[in-house]
């Protein structure tokens, strides 16, 4: 497998894609008001306990309170607070860094499982509590928060509240995993929380060594910063998205990065020179006329990522309905006909489905329970070989992912961990037309696509003046929220820019008029 990551990075926004063998598999998106909160650590405050739900409402400063359930909660909160330095007697590093002598005995910083323990027994109100989103506020629901918390390197997980070691399922060589656990046993004296990620299979014990003290490291300051921090306050915040891209993107199926500003390919270069200058030669800065992801044919699959309906090569074709609970996938036969027998046709629709609903499920970022309703076909080693594909296709995705047999009707539950909005939440709104039956693009979405074009012709066309010919609600939604991203790009290319509202032109609809 080919991997290629395309960046199209502006003052509007950031925007990352992964392209497997010619085909988009991801897109990632970082403007400038969706602030990215996943993987941020904060010390908050309990305000209230909800025993019948067995779950907290935490303070960490952000818009809507976090939601901290109970098996997110460190058993031992007394250990705890000592190990983060937070109680009245904290201990030293030393000590808290001290290995159990026997697995199930507790040490001082290590979690003492309790059994079926309540939350009134682990917390109380007002309380403070050092805790990372786990999953970022979805709808009406703040985030999710636990105090288990993990920082992932370019090679490894670290999680300093823990004790386990362990490989990703994902390298799947015995050799290799042998090679690895080896390795952690020889570096991880403290017998802290490690898990070895699928960028550390081949990597030397020099670099992984790197990796591990590297982020001892990163945990002793957030400590040390969560020691003075008055809650409610962010302690950590996460990598950027050209940063992630390096720590979560980056392993030897990549063949190149693109980038299309010279600013991010700098820092980049930067970047890698600093710390993997193995990935140098894997860098390229895109400078052609066409913008990045229309030359990619990157665009176009967005677009068709917002459908409903997928078209299969096959004439097959799929439905995907989204709702608050779960994520409906309907497979149809539609124009193919097949060849042979209908079993055979039925067979080699389900098979390409499963391979394409594994791409959408990584592209859409759908999360939560998954329903998929298979055409019925009548023999079990058909059934098997449609589940082995989906497996198979699934084993890419990076996002944890559980797959449930097969029934007699065709259908099958699978869960995938949700972390962020999907892209239809973050590209799409309710429609208003239609009394939120369906979705159309945000109007944010669409002028961000109306600033980027702006600033590509302007950038190298050299114009002196653009009129941008919108609907009105368009116009107003960038005068109210992109004033200062207008004056930015007036200034950096010295030409002027001319909101222009076109009364006869539907909700979204804009152009743009050069000189």
């Amino acid at each position: 497998m080919k991997r290629e990551i395309v960046v199209n990075s502006s003052l509007v926004e950031t925007r990352v894609a992964v392209v497997e063998d010619g085909t988009l598999v991801e897109i990632l998106i970082d403007d400038s008001h969706t602030e990215n909160l996943a993987g941020n650590i904060y010390k908050g405050r309990v305000l209230k306990i909800l025993p019948g739900m067995q779950a907290a409402f935490v303070d960490v400063g952000l818009a809507r309170d976090a939601f901290l359930y109970v098996r997110d909660i460190y058993e031992d909160m007394e250990s705890y607070e000592d190990l983060l330095g937070l109680g009245d007697d904290a201990e030293s590093e030393a000590e808290a860094a001290e290995p159990a002598a026997h697995p199930e005995a507790h040490a001082k910083g290590r979690p003492r499982r309790a059994a079926r323990a309540s939350i009134e027994e682990l917390i109380q109100e007002g309380q403070e509590v050092l805790v990372q989103v786990a999953r970022e506020p979805l709808g009406t629901k703040g985030a999710r928060i636990t105090s288990h918390i993990t920082l992932p390197g370019r090679y490894l997980v670290y999680m300093p509240t823990e004790s386990h070691v362990g490989v990703s399922r994902k390298i799947e060589a015995e050799a290799e995993r042998t090679r690895l656990k080896q390795i952690i046993e020889e570096i991880n004296e403290p017998r802290e929380g490690v898990i070895v990620r699928t960028a550390g299979i081949g990597r030397s014990k020099a670099d992984i060594q790197a990796d591990f003290e590297f982020l001892r490291s990163t945990w002793h300051g957030i400590k040390a910063k969560a020691e003075t921090a008055k809650a409610p306050a962010m302690v950590q915040k996460d990598l950027d998205l050209v940063f992630r891209i390096f720590r979560d993107l980056i392993t030897k199926d990549v063949t190149r990065l693109v980038v299309d500003s010279a600013v991010e390919y700098e820092r980049c270069m930067a970047y890698t020179e600093s710390l993997f200058p193995e990935l140098r030669q894997l860098l390229f800065l895109y400078t052609e006329d066409e913008p990045i992801f229309k030359s990619f044919g990157i665009e176009r699959e967005v677009e068709k990522a917002l459908r409903s309906k997928v078209w299969l090569k096959s004439g097959g074709y799929l439905v995907i309905e989204q709702t608050e609970a779960l994520v409906s996938v309907d497979v149809n036969t539609g124009k193919y006909v097949g060849k042979h027998d209908f079993e055979e046709t039925i067979l080699k629709t389900n098979r390409e489905a499963a391979v394409e609903i594994a791409r959408q499920v990584r592209l859409r970022d759908l999360g939560g329970i998954i329903i998929i309703d298979f055409i019925d076909m009548a023999r079990q080693e058909n059934r098997d070989k449609v589940m082995a594909d989906l497996k198979e296709a699934l084993k890419a995705d990076r996002s944890p992912t559980n797959v449930s047999l097969l029934s007699e009707l065709g259908l099958v539950e699978m869960t995938r961990k949700r972390v962020r909005q999907g892209l239809n939440q973050s590209l799409s709104q309710t429609c208003a037309a239609c009394g939120g039956l369906g979705w159309v693009r945000s109007v944010a979405s669409i002028a961000h696509q109306t600033l980027r074009e702006v600033e590509w012709r302007m950038a190298r066309k050299a114009l002196p003046r653009i009129k941008v010919r919108a609907a009105r609600d368009l116009v107003d939604w960038i005068k109210a929220e992109e004033a200062e991203v207008v004056d930015m790009l007036q200034q950096k290319l010295g030409g002027e820019i001319d909101l222009i509202v076109e009364e006869s032109y539907p909700p979204g609809k804009y152009s743009l008029l050069e000189g």
